[in-house]
């Protein structure tokens, strides 16, 4: 076997501090990353009668607008962040009962600027959804919190 490495007397014991520093910092920086969620407003009447939208529809237009919020916001450390989790990110959808509710919410998130995209369904111009960029719960659940999830 190879001798251990030289290092000179004192050396060792700042560089294994350095890594545990290191660490410490990647820990709580995952563990604040872990606390990230995308929360995501889809219309409740959409799917449901005169408007009579098909699922995937629906779908579509919740994953138009949490990619429009990630984009608008890619540059935000929180979104990369979100990003970085891979199969660990989440994902709140809530509904909001109708596109007046969702303009006023969205009125609401500007009032205290908080990021977010509204997406419009084109040619009609129905807003349809609205996402928030990422961002730890506890900063924005309160302007969320009295809508359900949507079923």
């Amino acid at each position: 076997s190879l001798p251990a490495p030289y290092l000179p007397v004192g050396c060792a014991e700042p560089y294994s501090g350095m890594a545990a520093a290191g660490a410490a910092a990647a820990a709580a920086a995952a563990a604040a990353a872990s606390s990230l969620v995308q929360y995501v407003v889809l219309r409740g009447d959409l799917s449901r009668p005169p408007l009579s939208w098909p699922l995937g529809a629906v779908v579509a237009q919740g994953c138009h607008a949490a990619l429009a919020a990630a984009h608008a916001h890619r540059q935000h450390p929180d979104t990369g962040n979100y990003l970085e989790l891979g199969g660990a990110m989440r994902t709140v959808v809530l509904e909001a009962p109708d596109e007046a509710a969702l303009t006023k919410l969205a009125e609401t998130l500007k009032q205290h600027s908080i990021d977010h995209e509204v997406w419009t369904e084109q040619p009609d111009n129905m807003a349809t959804c609205l996402a928030l960029r990422p961002y730890p719960k506890e900063q924005v659940h309160q302007h969320l919190k009295k809508l359900k999830l949507l079923k």
